[in-house]
């Protein structure tokens, strides 16, 4: 008797400390998850693939039905598996072992459980009868209040749900599903060959996704995760139309915008923890992350995809003031090919979502392809840093007709009537070097882009070319007549040599004057193209954040950039407005909590300056909503900071010169 109370208090032990275990939770106080993408234990990984299989193979038994559904019209077909339950073969889905080993089969794990419980009342000296029937009222009074308890929980949780789901602004017509829960489907509803971007039981999330089955494309991209009905009849604020109304002319009502970039296309600065790994594994891009991580790349860009942006992004920007988002994304969302390590599509079924979420909330959508096959740039951000592979080298051409067919699929896709009044401005390619490409080469490419999306039904978005760094004057003359064709600027201060070096009081008037300039020149097609926007800019001065100038390397400001790339001049000389040694990056680093006030003073001036010149063009998009460690780079945090209006469309300085200060108690070098 004392060795079966021993036993039953280690039991209570054991099972109290994998409930703690169960109920801690890692910590998201930046609103985000970090992802930890080092190696873990092998054994650990075989373990836990081990659990899920079983954990699907009990499942796979159950017996819920499927729930039919219709996709932009098209009634999908269902139950196509091999998988499908088959009827009498007995009780399933039990957890535990209670599972028969093969259907009809009578052994179960409960055959042991009833044959050893005479046995003990035997030892305890009773009838074991008698003592079975008492312990088994025990036991179902404890199973009834368990139930009751978790019936009232799951209440209580479904109302708060409810409750949070009102206070949102506007409607997704998502009511096909109660949030996409997994025991919303049976296992036996996939097919067993379905690839994982269709398979829900291999996402890392599928809240507000529709899981029902379907394998239904359109231009060969999959529907699967959306939902048949959608509502357009949200607005962010009081100050834009709903969706479903017109904008009118952006000449009128400059879009006011940020970007959620560092998200299903890497950038290193934004994600350092992606990169923390020894210099001489040489993982400077996400193409040689996902090379080093091989199989492992699916479940820490997963990971990082369902927890960097959420819902609660989307929501936020609208209270910021803000009406539309730029999404920033590559050609593997679509297509991978030969020797590719990229994650295929995972990113694909993200963007959707992201697009409905910004519909939620009555925000406008730029659609910004930020990564082409080859590189169209060869930085870090396009997917591979070094050669650029795209319109030129040895795969140029190559590469130029995967990123046509691209956009072939892209623009059919995006043709659907769903997408009509949120997707406002579709990109061709994201910073295309035109200092390295010859330039008629992106001009002809450009065109023949234009032509196809048209074509295949993009008939009201504005279509987005970069300025490829070949300055705007240039432009002049270039691709006339073309209808709703925008000229996409970026303008930063801090990777040009020349420029980084002004004081504060200059990057300020800077930003009012030099900018309106350029902006009135580059809006007038008798001395630059037309139609501008600024998709990209920041409140960055300087460009000391980490890996901010690529994975391991130094920076202008203290003199230290050196790129071995004859191309991009090595900077050796600092480029803080002292020139000197006193040129520092930790202190130019330090958090907002340590920022004198005058620094922050000069942040909010400095963003409203540019606010207010971008504002003469078709609009602005911030760089970017979030990071992990730059501040001067997140729009959040500078709201939380105090170094942006805490509304968009509410701001204290337009650009009257003589209000900017000589900022004199700010240090120049840090």
């Amino acid at each position: 008797m004392a060795r079966i109370k021993r036993e039953r208090a280690a039991a209570a032990a054991a099972a109290a400390a994998a409930g703690q275990v169960r109920r801690g939770k890692s910590s998201r106080e930046r609103g985000y998850q970090v992802v930890d993408a080092t190696y873990d234990d092998d054994e650990d990984w075989r373990g836990r693939d081990r659990r899920r299989s079983r954990r699907l193979s009990v499942n796979e038994h159950q017996g819920n039905t499927v729930k039919r559904r219709v996709v932009s019209g098209a009634a999908m077909e269902e139950g196509r598996s091999p998988m499908a339950k088959k009827a009498g073969t007995g009780t399933y889905g039990i957890r535990g072992g209670g599972v028969p080993l093969s259907p009809g089969d009578g052994t179960s794990s409960y055959d042991s459980w009833e044959k050893d419980k005479d046995e003990v009342a035997a030892r305890q000296g009773g009838n074991g009868t008698k003592w079975w029937k008492k312990k088994k009222l025990w036991i179902l009074t404890g199973v009834v209040l368990v139930v009751t308890i978790l019936i009232i929980v799951v209440a209580v949780v479904v109302s708060n749900n409810k409750k949070g789901d009102d206070d949102g602004g506007g409607t997704t017509g998502t009511t096909d599903m109660s949030n996409g829960g997994l025991d919303s489907i049976p296992p036996s509803s996939i097919p067993s060959d379905a690839p994982s971007y269709l398979n829900p039981f291999k996402w890392a999330d599928t809240t507000d996704f529709n899981l029902t089955y379907t394998d239904e494309t359109v231009g060969d991209l999959p529907l699967m995760g959306l939902y048949s009905s959608w509502d357009d009849s949200a607005r962010p604020n009081d100050r834009v139309p709903p969706l479903n109304k017109p904008w009118g002319p952006y000449t009128e009502r400059p879009a006011r915008g940020v970007n959620v970039g560092g998200w299903l296309s890497l950038e290193p600065f934004i994600t350092p923890s992606l990169f923390t790994y020894p210099s001489r594994l040489g993982i400077i891009d996400e193409y040689t992350l996902c090379k080093y991580l091989g199989a492992r790349c699916e479940s820490v860009l997963e990971q990082h995809y369902s927890t960097f942006v959420t819902e609660s992004t989307f929501r936020e920007i609208a209270e910021a003031g803000l009406d539309h988002v730029r999404i920033p994304f590559s050609y593997w969302a679509v297509q991978t090919y030969e020797g590719d390590p990229y994650l295929f599509r995972t990113s694909w079924r993200y963007l959707l979502r992201a697009i409905e979420w910004a519909r939620k909330y009555g925000l406008r959508i730029n659609l910004d392809p930020h990564g082409l096959p080859g590189s169209q740039n060869g930085w870090n951000h396009s997917g591979r840093q070094g050669t650029i592979e795209w319109l030129s080298g040895p795969s140029g051409a190559i590469n130029s007709q995967r990123s046509l067919e691209m956009h072939d699929r892209l623009s059919k896709f995006f043709s659907q009537p769903r997408y009509k009044n949120i997707i406002t401005h579709y990109g061709l390619a994201n910073e295309p070097k035109m200092t390295s490409i010859p330039p008629q080469a992106v001009i002809d490419w450009t065109k023949t882009a234009n032509d196809l999306v048209r074509k295949n039904g993009i008939t009201d978005a504005i279509i987005i070319f970069g300025d490829g760094f070949r300055g705007l004057n240039n432009w002049q003359g270039d691709l006339p007549n073309i209808p709703n064709l925008a000229l996409d600027v970026h303008q930063y201060l801090i990777f040009n040599t020349n420029q980084i070096v002004f004081n504060h009081s200059e990057k300020v008037r800077y930003a009012c004057q030099g900018w309106t300039d350029q902006i009135h020149l580059s809006m007038n097609p008798d001395t630059g193209y037309g139609p501008t926007l600024i998709a990209e800019w920041s409140q960055a001065d300087t460009d000391c954040a980490k890996h901010l100038t690529n994975v391991g390397w130094g920076n202008r400001w203290t003199g230290t950039y050196i790129t071995n790339d004859p191309s991009n001049p090595d900077v050796i000389t600092p480029r803080c407005p002292t020139m000197d040694r006193r040129c520092d990056c930790i202190a130019a680093n330090a958090p907002p909590e340590q920022w004198s006030d005058e620094y922050k003073r000069f942040l909010k001036m400095f963003a409203e300056a540019q606010m207010s010149s971008f504002e003469k063009s078709w609009g602005w998009f911030y760089w970017v909503w979030d990071t992990e460690d730059a501040p001067q780079w997140s729009y959040k945090k500078g709201m939380a900071a105090g170094v942006l209006p805490s509304k968009a469309y509410e701001r204290e300085f337009d650009c009257n010169l003589a209000d900017i200060p000589d900022f004199g108690n700010l240090p120049e070098y840090y």
